[in-house]
């Protein structure tokens, strides 16, 4: 539209540009890292891992596949996050319901955001018929702890959960209490469940290993160090 000025001018002025407006045009634009969402459509390229597990309430192993998916690949913001998980087993009793979980942990992987909760949810899940010790010394409550229990393995690996590792000092501590131990009852054992530790260990309330021992009255874990007397 055109303006006809019929009055003189008697003054001008060159407008400035917004300081401000000039200072946002001028940034480089900066592209977010994308984050995991249900959005991202399935690559044909996944990086998978599969875990064995021979849990004794099962007649064959179950071999436990996670494929995770690379963001930002060849950027700072690199990073895998799970995809989707698989369980294969010649086992069929346990077919319906393990479908039925690999599917719903899928759908949480490919939803995004902090998929570390299912780790607790499923290994809180106890079996009504009791749980078992796997070999190692290990309790598992229930068959879907142990999944859970790969999928904390599996996540601790790909550094979605840090791993709380014992520090130099307090393994040496441990080393020494085992063998002091050992040397005073001298009761080996061939039990598998029992694993590393002594036949007579009982079961430790932090990370579920059989393998507290009860010296000079203080009841300590040989596996995570945890003890009663501090």
């Amino acid at each position: 539209m055109t303006a006809k000025i019929t009055n003189k001018i008697v003054g001008y002025r060159v407008k400035k540009a917004d300081p401000e407006a000039q200072a946002a045009a001028d940034q480089p634009v900066v592209n977010k890292p994308i984050q995991m969402n249900e959005t991202i459509e399935r690559p044909d390229f996944l990086l998978g891992t599969t875990y064995k597990i021979k849990p004794p309430v099962a007649e064959h192993a179950m071999y436990i596949t996670i494929n995770d998916i690379l963001l930002n690949e060849g950027t700072d913001h690199e990073s895998r996050q799970p995809y989707e998980v698989f369980i294969n087993s010649k086992s069929m009793e346990h077919f319906q319901w393990v479908i039925a979980l690999t599917r719903v942990i899928s759908a949480v992987f490919r939803k995004g955001g902090d998929v570390t909760f299912l780790v607790e949810e499923l290994r809180s899940v106890y079996d009504p018929n009791g749980g078992y010790f796997k070999k190692g010394g290990v309790f598992m409550p229930s068959l879907v702890a142990e999944i859970g229990a790969v999928i904390e393995r599996h996540l601790k690996a790909i550094g979605l959960i840090e791993s709380e590792e014992l520090s130099d000092v307090t393994k040496r501590i441990l080393a020494e209490k085992r063998a002091e131990f050992e040397t005073a009852q001298k009761t080996p054992s061939n039990d598998e469940s029992v694993g590393d530790y002594p036949a007579n260990a009982t079961l430790c309330p932090k990370c579920s290993t059989k393998a507290v021992v009860v010296m000079d009255g203080c009841a300590t874990c040989l596996s995570c160090g945890d003890s009663k007397c501090g």
